[in-house]
C-alpha cells in the first residue's frame, strides 16, 4: 500500500453536508437552551416581583392596621373628655374632637396633603385617612402636678420629652392636650406654660381643667377656671397623629405615605414619609354604631356625618409589581382586603 495515500485518507475531514447538519443541530440545541433560560428568567422575575409586592402589602397592613386600631386611645381609659389648650387647637394633628379617626373620599381635597404630581403629593382620586391616638408611645407616670406653676413631675429622667413635644395627659377624670415649653433629661420636671417662646404653636392656657376657657376658642368659661391638678399615677404620653395616603414616589410610581406629627426644633409640624412602595390605591369603608346596635353595612367616607360613631374600618390595599412581569407583559395587580376594629370604641 502506498503510504502517502494511507496518510491522506486518515486526514480527511467532514463533508459540507455533514457540517451543515451539525450546524443546524447545534442551533436547535442552542435555541432550546435559550428558550428554557428565558422562561426561567421570566419566572424568576415574576416570583421576585410577587414576593416584593406581598412584602409591601404585609408591611402596609401591619402599620395601617395598628394605627387604625389605636384611634382615640387614651392610656387612662377610653371615652374620656379631652381638654385642648393648644393655640389654636384646630390643627388636623390635634383636633381630637373631630379627627381621632376621619376618612377622606377620593375627591376630598381637605386632607392635609394636597393633590399634586411632585414626590410626596397625594395622588388625585385616591382615598385617605387621619388617625389620632395617645397610646402610641410608652406612657410616663405622673408623680406630681403643680397646676399653678404648670409643672409635671414624672417617674424618670429618661422621659424622652423635649421642648415643643405635643403631649396627652390623663387621669381617671379627663385628658388634656398641650405643648411642652420646657423639659430636660437632667430633671423629672415637664413644664407646660403659656406663650410661644421657642415653641410653636404654644399653649393658650396653663390650666388643664374641663372645660377649657373661651380664651382658648372654646365655649367654656370666659377666663381661666380654677386650676385642675392631675392625679398622681396618671399618665403622660406623646400625641400620635398620622395621615395615611397614596402619594407619588418620584420614581414614576406610587407608594403608601404617612403624614406624621413631629417636633422640629420646638415647632410641631407634619412631615411626609414614604412607607411602602408599589401600593397604588387605598379604599376604606366604615361601620358605625347607631341606635340599637351596629349599622347594617359598611359605608363610604362621604356617608359619615359623625366620626365618633365609627367602630370598624374595612380596608383594601391595591398593590402592583414594580416591573411588567405578567404573562401579558404588564404589571401584576392584587387586592388585599381586611377589617380593623377600633379597640377603644368597643363596648
Amino acid at each position: 500500500m502506498n503510504p502517502l495515500r494511507f496518510s491522506n485518507h486518515r486526514q480527511a475531514g467532514f463533508s459540507l453536508v455533514e457540517l451543515m447538519i451539525a450546524l443546524v443541530l447545534g442551533l436547535l440545541v442552542t435555541g432550546a437552551v435559550m428558550g428554557v433560560f428565558l422562561s426561567n428568567q421570566q419566572i424568576q422575575r415574576q416570583n421576585e416581583g410577587l414576593a416584593r409586592m406581598q412584602e409591601s402589602a404585609r408591611y402596609a397592613f401591619e402599620v395601617l392596621s395598628r394605627s387604625i386600631r389605636e384611634a382615640g386611645g387614651i392610656p387612662c381609659g377610653s371615652g374620656l373628655r379631652v381638654s385642648n389648650v393648644l393655640n389654636p387647637p384646630s390643627q388636623w394633628w390635634a383636633d381630637w374632637a373631630n379627627n381621632t379617626i376621619r376618612g377622606y373620599a377620593g375627591g376630598d381635597a381637605t386632607f392635609p396633603r394636597a393633590f399634586g404630581t411632585a414626590a410626596g403629593d397625594r395622588v388625585s382620586g385616591t382615598e385617605a385617612i387621619v388617625v389620632l391616638s395617645g397610646t402610641g408611645s410608652e406612657g410616663l407616670i405622673i408623680v406630681d402636678h403643680n397646676a399653678p406653676a404648670a409643672e409635671f413631675k414624672v417617674n424618670t429622667t429618661a422621659h424622652g420629652i423635649v421642648d415643643g413635644d405635643i403631649l396627652l395627659v390623663c387621669d381617671y377624670d379627663h385628658a388634656a392636650i398641650l405643648q411642652t415649653t420646657n423639659a430636660s433629661s437632667s430633671t423629672v420636671t415637664i413644664v407646660h406654660n403659656t406663650g410661644t417662646s421657642g415653641v410653636s404653636p404654644g399653649n393658650c392656657s396653663k390650666y388643664l381643667g374641663w372645660p377649657v376657657p373661651s380664651t382658648c376658642g372654646s365655649s367654656g368659661p370666659g377666663s381661666d377656671p380654677p386650676s385642675y391638678t392631675f392625679e398622681k399615677n396618671g399618665f403622660i404620653s406623646k400625641l400620635q397623629a398620622t395621615g395615611w395616603y397614596i402619594g407619588h414616589n418620584g420614581r414614576g410610581g406610587r407608594s403608601l405615605y404617612r403624614l406624621r406629627l413631629q417636633n422640629n426644633s420646638g415647632s410641631a409640624l407634619a412631615s411626609a414619609e414614604e412607607v411602602a412602595e408599589g401600593i397604588t390605591d387605598l379604599q376604606f369603608q366604615y361601620l358605625r354604631r347607631v341606635a340599637g346596635g351596629l349599622a347594617d353595612s359598611y359605608v363610604a367616607a362621604s356617608s359619615i356625618t359623625d366620626w365618633s360613631e365609627v367602630v370598624a374600618v374595612r380596608l383594601t390595599l391595591i398593590t402592583r409589581t414594580l416591573e411588567s412581569v405578567g404573562t401579558d407583559q404588564q404589571p401584576i395587580e392584587r387586592q388585599w382586603p381586611t377589617v380593623v376594629t377600633l379597640r377603644n370604641r368597643q363596648p
